[in-house]
């Protein structure tokens, strides 16, 4: 097994052991925040399998992926705010 799938399976691990704060989050805010960290570990994954496997429409998924989830952070701050 290669190094890069190997981590790739460790960010998927880590992004799941984050849906435990997801869930039992105290805020809005700290969900908001494991949320992105869910993103960011599961786009992190994404690019290194598309590494291994050498198909780049992974890191197409990865870089829309990661788009959605700025975009969702952004909304979320500004509704925190109270000007959504």
């Amino acid at each position: 097994m290669s190094e890069l799938v190997f981590f790739a399976i460790c960010f998927i691990v880590l992004a799941l052991c984050l849906l435990y704060r997801l869930i039992i989050g105290p805020s809005i805010a700290d969900r908001a925040i494991t949320a992105d960290s869910i993103d960011i570990l599961s786009d992190m994954a994404l690019i290194l399998f598309a590494l291994y496997s050498g198909r780049s429409v992974f890191i197409d998924i990865a870089f829309i992926t990661a788009l959605l989830g700025f975009i969702g952070s952004v909304v979320v701050a500004r509704y925190l705010e109270g000007k959504l």
